[in-house]
């Protein structure tokens, strides 16, 4: 695995995300923070789930500290969240920079939830964050359906025909 590996996920994540932000945008702010269904409930409380949950690995893998899960009652608008993601981008994106193929080999010792200590490879708790986004995006998008709108499509294939500059499907 290479950071070039790594960071392509991370495109493609933060490409996914802009495209779900295009469609919650077409939203008005009630269903943004309806609960509709899944374990999460809203839009809303999904996107800062995703947002905690990446922010909290990359302070497991050395970077910035988060503290405290992220509350989604403190995120009112999608304009608030789209605000902090794009902070918690640039804090990966400059994580990311500073490290070489050999650091993702590296071990790194964190807690999990339980605080439980727990040893891991820094390349595959990176691909890890990364591929946590796509899971839930697919939540994001169902949400998104249920409230009767369309999300688009974030497929890899989608993303990668884009940067390609083709067709896909």
């Amino acid at each position: 695995m290479t950071v070039a590996d790594v960071v392509r996920q991370y495109d493609y994540g933060y490409w996914a995300n802009r495209r779900l932000f295009a469609a919650i945008a077409r939203l008005t702010t009630e269903e943004f923070t309806r609960q509709v269904a899944g374990s999460l409930g809203s839009i809303r409380n999904t996107l800062v789930h995703m947002m905690s949950t990446e922010w909290g690995w990359l302070e497991r893998c050395g970077g910035p500290a988060r503290g405290a899960a992220l509350v989604a009652e403190q995120y009112p608008t999608l304009e608030a969240v789209v605000e902090a993601w794009a902070m918690i981008e640039a804090m990966v994106r400059a994580f990311l920079a500073s490290c070489s193929d050999a650091d993702l080999a590296r071990e790194v010792e964190y807690q999990n939830s339980a605080g439980e200590v727990r040893m891991m490879i820094l390349g595959q708790l990176m691909q890890h964050a990364a591929n946590h986004g796509v899971h839930h995006r697919g939540q994001v998008a169902l949400l998104i359906r249920a409230l009767g709108h369309t999300p688009g499509n974030v497929d890899l294939l989608f993303y990668d025909a884009e940067q390609q500059g083709v067709t896909a499907g």
